[in-house]
């Protein structure tokens, strides 16, 4: 499987190492991929294709909030925001074997705030929403508990095995 991830960063107060993070998302998609439970409850079950693509897009929580009122009827700033164009479309469209998950979209500011709030580094706070928001882009939701701890739980397996 062919993965085409790519990143822009419009977000001039922290020039993100966007090769370290494009290829730490496929070590994590991949990761979650190789976890039979998981891809047979991801979107992708079923479908056949070679290649999966999505986009990330570092912004600020200006950035974030216009995006949430004008496409989600929320007036408030998100740390991330997931466009899970094939997981949550009804019409599951396949491309010369490409599946487009989707956009990423987070907040570099919001990353450092919620980071000191953590004791984390920015770094590892980043790697924690790309790793939310891939789960997002694979069909993965947490509307109840139960959802909210698998998926908080897959993150940190996912995140203790490739930051080794």
């Amino acid at each position: 499987m062919e993965l085409n991830i790519f990143s822009e960063n419009i977000y001039n107060d922290w020039q993100v190492d966007e090769k370290k993070f494009i290829d730490l998302a496929k070590n994590i998609l991949k990761f979650y991929l190789a976890k039979n439970s998981v891809k047979e409850a991801s979107c992708l079950n079923n479908f056949d294709y070679n290649t999966v693509s999505f986009d990330f897009l570092y912004c600020d929580s200006k950035k974030t909030h216009e995006i949430n009122r004008e496409y989600r009827n929320k007036d408030y700033p998100a740390d991330i925001i997931t466009f899970a164009i094939f997981a949550d479309s009804d019409d599951k469209f396949i491309f010369d074997g490409e599946i487009n998950l989707g956009e990423v979209i987070i907040a570099l500011d919001k990353v450092v705030e919620e980071a000191e709030k953590k004791s984390v580094s920015p770094e590892y706070e980043l790697a924690f929403l790309i790793s939310h928001g891939i789960l997002h882009l694979l069909g993965f939701d947490h509307q109840t508990m139960e959802d909210y701890n698998f998926v908080m739980a897959l993150q940190k397996e996912a995140l203790d095995a490739v930051l080794k």
